[in-house]
């Protein structure tokens, strides 16, 4: 098996926004789960690590993602956080969130 550290539907590209970010590499629909972004460890800064899908995510006041608890998206009790699409998004189109940090 091979090590992917981003979903299919997504890619790292220079932003508009801030450096580099998280885009679509194809339509998205609403509710769509893409993936873990944070994963909990007490030790680091914030309470957790981000994956390689959480290290590109941008701020926007107009988001068309959010940040769920594991717990949320699934019948179990977990300590990650995971990316949902909360609004149908274009091809190329950024992928961008709210920064509450962490507060799901």
């Amino acid at each position: 098996m091979n090590y992917k550290p981003l979903p299919k539907q997504v890619t790292i590209k220079k932003s508009k926004i801030d450096g580099l970010g998280l885009f679509a590499t194809k339509n998205i629909k609403a509710n769509t789960l893409i993936g873990t972004t944070h994963i909990l460890n007490k030790s680091y800064p914030n309470g957790y690590i981000r994956t390689p899908l959480g290290g590109f995510i941008n701020h926007s006041d107009s988001p068309n993602a959010k940040l769920i608890s594991c717990a949320q998206s699934r019948d179990v009790d977990c300590e990650t956080l995971i990316l949902k699409i909360i609004k149908d998004i274009k091809k190329g189109n950024e992928i961008v969130l709210t920064y509450s940090m962490y507060t799901v």
